[in-house]
């Protein structure tokens, strides 16, 4: 909000007060009500900001919690795989290699990278999967509050701390 939506109409020259008692100032009483009423106001905010950031830990709990087993359910797939289903799969085409002609090692060399390339699949899977365990988005609301605040390549204070460990 600008201070000039708080102007008056007349392009900000300020009447002064009338004289006398057309001008009356509030009250102790009610200027204490105000007061009140706005602590109330902020309490309230608070504690609307308090539930908020619970129910954002909440939600990336249960998300943590889901990507978690999914990441262990694509490493159970890429151990499974990796160990059982592909030896027998690369001892038959080894075997079907050998029988077009190629030597052992042109049919050894085919399989190990088919392998890899499988195995990196599911490494990159898991790796995808655990980084929603990170709770990344209440770290940020807590950053916002001054709650939570990681060291950053700029601090001053966190080279302070890394030149004391390199000594």
């Amino acid at each position: 909000m600008s201070d000039q939506s708080q102007l008056p109409p007349d392009g900000g020259a300020a009447n002064p007060p009338p004289d006398g008692d057309a001008y009356k100032a509030p009250g102790l009483d009610e200027s204490i009500r105000e007061v009140g009423q706005a602590g109330r106001a902020t309490v309230d905010s608070a504690k609307h900001t308090l539930r908020s950031l619970r129910r954002l830990a909440s939600f990336e709990f249960a998300l943590a919690r889901s990507a978690f087993g999914r990441a262990l359910a694509w490493s159970g797939v890429a151990i499974v795989f990796g160990a059982s289903a592909w030896l027998l799969l690369a001892g038959t085409l080894i075997a079907l290699m050998q029988r077009w002609g190629l030597s052992w090692f042109h049919s050894l060399l085919i399989t190990s990278v088919l392998s890899l390339a499988v195995t990196g699949y599911a490494i990159w899977r898991v790796s995808f999967f655990f980084r929603h365990t990170g709770m990344h988005a209440t770290r940020r609301q807590l950053a916002r509050l001054g709650l939570f605040d990681e060291p950053h390549d700029d601090d001053p204070e966190g080279r302070d701390d890394e030149t004391e460990r390199t000594r």
